[in-house]
């Protein structure tokens, strides 16, 4: 069954990022927005179309669950939300994001949930949880959330901006330095 929400991805959060592929560090949050289609579970297949295989790389990120209708939310107030975390591992780049399967979930979540009411402070926010990317038992990326440019509360305000965010939506904020390919060319 597939997902009935919306995935959005947010580009070049971190500044070392942005610099190992050769870009500059955004004025504002870079907002794209991925098909249901290519979430998969953890432990899925990826499948990955023949004329994109040389271009499958590893990315680590924090993904953001929206637990409550959110737009407009101030950045005073952060989230009118609940949020639940996820450290999510992401096998795509560019063009191939939108690919069915290039967007694996897990294999952890957080039961835990950040909660934003008027005037209160988050009781649970990623300031500082690593992000950690493993391919073939090899480490290959290894950042913290801490690193973020623009950090989830902040995100979650700006993309409610522009946006309505539903129950079960998905932002992922970004994945530090050392991306690189999946398969061997």
């Amino acid at each position: 069954m597939l997902p009935r929400s919306k995935v959005l991805g947010i580009g070049r959060n971190y500044a070392d990022h942005a610099a190992e592929m050769g870009n500059e560090v955004p004025a504002e949050p870079l907002v794209f927005l991925k098909p249901n289609t290519s979430v998969i579970g953890p432990g899925d297949p990826i499948v990955v179309p023949a004329s994109r295989a040389p271009d499958v790389h590893f990315e680590g990120e924090l993904a953001v669950v929206i637990g409550r209708i959110c737009r407009d939310v101030p950045r005073g107030r952060r989230s009118t939300g609940d949020l639940r975390l996820h450290r999510r591992q992401r096998r795509h780049r560019a063009r191939p994001a939108a690919a069915a399967t290039a967007s694996g979930r897990g294999p952890r979540a957080s039961t835990r949930s950040a909660r934003w009411g008027r005037g209160s402070r988050p009781t649970s926010t990623p300031r500082d949880a690593a992000i950690t990317t493993t391919l073939g038992g090899e480490t290959k990326q290894d950042g913290r959330t801490s690193d973020m440019l623009v950090d989830v509360p902040d995100l979650v305000a700006y993309v409610s901006s522009f946006m309505t965010l539903l129950p079960g939506d998905v932002i992922l904020t970004g994945t530090p330095d050392g991306v690189g390919p999946m398969l061997r060319r």
